[in-house]
């Protein structure tokens, strides 16, 4: 269950079991992003298309200011992932009700269901990596993964786990 690595020695890690770690990150990532990657490949999208949908879902409504600013990317680029969405049916833009400059994401039925798709199997990677690794280790890792997001993405983080859907 846990890394023979020995909590009193977590503060001094080597140089080497830094990069063992540098390492499981990358192939753990792989390993969540490969199911979803042969789907959105199919439908000829990308992780960007993936990810607009994912927090269009968590949060419906979100603007588009918003969703440039929890993306981390440029206003041409999340163009170009919006627009494709929209073209396909799977994201609906409409006009603020505050503000009409603004533009309020929903997804569609049909997104929904792609978004579903998507993320059923990494909630099953998670739930099967959770359960063997046990309570305290995920406790552990949701810690470490908070300690290196900077400031800004803590924060929009910690928002989206508050609306708790």
């Amino acid at each position: 269950m846990s890394d023979p690595i020995r909590s009193e020695n977590l503060l001094y890690l080597t140089d080497e079991q830094l990069r063992q770690g540098i390492e499981a990150m990358y192939f753990a990532y792989r390993g969540f992003t490969a199911d979803p990657d042969r789907i959105l490949e199919s439908l000829a999208y990308g992780r960007a298309h993936h990810r607009a949908i994912h927090f269009i879902n968590r949060a419906p409504g979100t603007t588009v200011t918003n969703l440039l600013d929890i993306l981390g990317v440029t206003k041409q680029s999340l163009n170009r992932v919006l627009r494709t969405l929209i073209e396909d049916g799977l994201v609906e833009s409409r006009v603020g009700t505050s503000d009409r400059r603004e533009r309020n994401l929903y997804l569609t039925e049909d997104g929904t269901a792609l978004e579903r798709r998507l993320s059923d199997s990494q909630r099953a990677r998670m739930r099967a990596a959770f359960r063997e690794a046990g309570p305290d280790d995920v406790a552990g890792f949701r810690r470490v993964l908070e300690a290196m997001m900077e400031g800004e993405m803590k924060r929009q983080y910690r928002s989206l786990r508050e609306t708790g859907k």
